[in-house]
Parts: structure tokens; C-alpha cells; sequence
């Protein structure tokens, strides 16, 4: 897919990964909907990459269906999805520090139930529009995480969100191929941005430290950190390349 003058949707777009990605959408050619909950920080991202923000809550699902809309309207078609929003923090189920049960049921709702309904308003726009020069639609990314796989303490709710994001990409994909979309999920691990700073050290509040061995530290598993831009880098190509449809 060439992604001059494309249409692409990313959420958890106001930073970290999400904010990396909309800016080298935008910077590849692409034209970007930037969706995330916090208004000041997605408009101000939108601005400096050039790109249309769009403010919804993942975890209410008319916001969801208003936010994608509002990005099919500024943007579309849309032919990419990148779904980076999400929450992520230590959720004790036992114990003094125990959370209330509605924290956790609001982890699931966020990472997984709003991803899936972002990914079927974005994919039933798609199917209706003509194929490209490639022979495809479009492509899905979703973003998982490596707790998918191994998941540390007090992170219950964050791991099964995580795990039914790369649960569901095989089950997306076969749906979604005869169509002529790709889907596939990048599960990375910490890397510099608040939300895993926020969630190994929340006493210390949303700044995050210079250097990726500051979350490493901070981390109670071992990790590996990185910057966005690796992981973004790899993401790109996923859209980019061309893919048959036998």
C-alpha cells in the first residue's frame, strides 16, 4: 500500500506510541484521524503532525462510534487502523491495595472491548469501498503487549485484555482477508512513555524518566525498553508492504 494521500485512523494517538505513529503516518503522506481521550494533548499532537483530532472515551461505546465517524468524515476513506489506545496499571486483586472491581472491568472494556468495536466500525466502512491498485482494502494493526505472553503480578485484567487482542487477530484476519484487509498485532514491551512509568511507579506521577533504563528499574519484571520509534518503524512496514490475496 502506498500511503500518500491514505486515510488512516489512530487511537491512544495524543502520545506515546499512538503519538509516534500518527507522525510517521503523516509524515509518510498519509492523512491521520488522531483519536484519544485527552482533548488538550490529541489537538496539540493533531497540530504538530498535521492532522485531524478526534476526542472519545474507549470505554463508551456511543463516543466510539462518533469518534470513528468524525475521523471517516476528516480523513476518509480510511484505509489504515492503528489501535494503540489503552490502559495500563498494577491492579492488586487481593491484599491492602486491592482495586475495586470496576477498575479492572474499565481495563477490559478500554484494551479490548473498545478496540474490537473500533476495529468493526473501521472494517465495516472499509468492505464497501473499492479495492486498491494492490488488490487490497486496507490493514488493521492492533497493539497487544508482551503480557500477553508472560504476564507480571497485579496486572490480571491488563494481561487478559492484552491476551484477547492476540487471541482474536487470527480470527480477524481470516474474517477480514477475503475482503482484502490485512490485520495483524505487534506485542512490545515497556518502552519510554508515561502510561509504563505511571504503571510500575504511580506515586510518582506522569513524567517519565530520560532514559529507558529509569522504567527498567522502575519495572517489578525483568524487561526489555525501548523508545517508540523501533516499534513504530516495524508497525510502518507492516502497512506499507503489498500482500497477496490467494
Amino acid at each position: 500500500m502506498q500511503l500518500t494521500g491514505i486515510g488512516a485512523l489512530v487511537t491512544g494517538a495524543a502520545s506515546g506510541m499512538g503519538r509516534a505513529t500518527a507522525g510517521a503516518l503523516a509524515a509518510a503522506g498519509a492523512k491521520v484521524a488522531l483519536l484519544d481521550v485527552n482533548a488538550n494533548a490529541v489537538g496539540t499532537a493533531a497540530r504538530e503532525v498535521g492532522g485531524h483530532a478526534c476526542v472519545c472515551d474507549m470505554q463508551d461505546p456511543r463516543q466510539i462510534e462518533r469518534g470513528v465517524a468524525a475521523a471517516i468524515e476528516a480523513c476518509g476513506p480510511l484505509r489504515i487502523l492503528v489501535s494503540c489506545a489503552g490502559v495500563g496499571r498494577m491492579e492488586p486483586l487481593v491484599g491492602p491495595d486491592a482495586v475495586p472491581f470496576a477498575l479492572l472491568a474499565h481495563t477490559l472494556q478500554v484494551n479490548l472491548i473498545g478496540t474490537l468495536q473500533v476495529v468493526q466500525l473501521f472494517a465495516a466502512d472499509l468492505v464497501r469501498r473499492e479495492r486498491l491498485e494492490e488488490g487490497e482494502r486496507g490493514v488493521v494493526v492492533m497493539v497487544a503487549s508482551g503480557a500477553a505472553f508472560d504476564g507480571p503480578m497485579a496486572s490480571s485484567a491488563y494481561t487478559a485484555s492484552k491476551g484477547g487482542i492476540v487471541s482474536m487477530t487470527l480470527a480477524l484476519a481470516r474474517e477480514l482477508g477475503d475482503h482484502g484487509v490485512r490485520v495483524n498485532t505487534i506485542s512490545p514491551g515497556a518502552f519510554v512513555s508515561a502510561m509504563p512509568w505511571r504503571a510500575a511507579r504511580p506515586e510518582r506521577g506522569s513524567t517519565s524518566p530520560a532514559q529507558p533504563s529509569g522504567i527498567a528499574t522502575a519495572m517489578p519484571v525483568p524487561t526489555l525498553t525501548l523508545s517508540p520509534g523501533p516499534i513504530v518503524a516495524g508497525s510502518l512496514a507492516r502497512r506499507s508492504q503489498p500482500a497477496s490475496w490467494s
